[in-house]
């Protein structure tokens, strides 16, 4: 006798893939306090991807100082265009540093934020120096290595957290825009 199509289906079309959804509901009563920290998500990989955020955002506070600093110091009426970049490169690594702190929140941790330890933590440097092709080269530096640190970020965090692989995507893109500006930047510059 052959069975009805409705017969040789499964019980769920998502059977295969995830829990049944007595326990998937259970489970996340029972662990509603939590937040986004699900028993999915273990806690070595949660310790790791959170030291590796935190790392993260030590860096781009750095960057943040180090644009303000080049804003700042930046003099002349040819330099007042790339003061401006300055500016807007600072503010755009102001918020992927809000972003940073906001997912390891959601991880269960507080970002660290310790300026006694900020710089020994970063990937960047800062930077003092004093004509507009030094502040270039020195914040394309930080900007190529910026790129580098969240591509193999990226490929550590893999599948191990989904969200904060595309956030750390998402920053990598505009990483690559400004090293693109500075790169237009210095090539604009008249040789000294």
């Amino acid at each position: 006798m052959l069975k009805s199509h409705a017969q040789a289906q499964p019980s769920s079309p998502n059977s295969a893939f995830i829990s049944d959804l007595s326990t998937l509901r259970a489970r996340a009563r029972e662990q509603m306090m939590k937040g986004a920290v699900t028993p999915s998500f273990p806690e070595a990989d949660r310790k790791a991807i959170v030291e590796l955020l935190n790392t993260a955002l030590a860096t781009e506070i750095v960057c943040v100082l180090r644009y303000k600093r080049h804003y700042y110091a930046t003099h002349g009426i040819r330099a007042k265009f790339v003061a401006a970049e300055f500016l807007e490169h600072a503010k755009e690594e102001q918020a992927h540093a809000d972003q940073i702190a906001e997912r390891i929140v959601q991880l269960g941790e507080d970002p660290d934020l310790n300026p006694a330890t900020l710089l020994s933590r970063s990937h960047a440097e800062y930077d003092e120096s004093t004509s507009l092709r030094e502040m270039l080269e020195a914040d394309l530096f930080a900007e190529r290595i910026a790129i580098e640190s969240y591509r193999e970020m990226i490929d550590f965090l893999g599948q191990r957290d989904p969200t904060s692989r595309r956030m750390l995507e998402s920053i990598l893109a505009q990483e690559e825009e400004h090293a693109e500006d500075l790169v237009d930047l210095l090539e604009d510059l008249p040789k000294d």
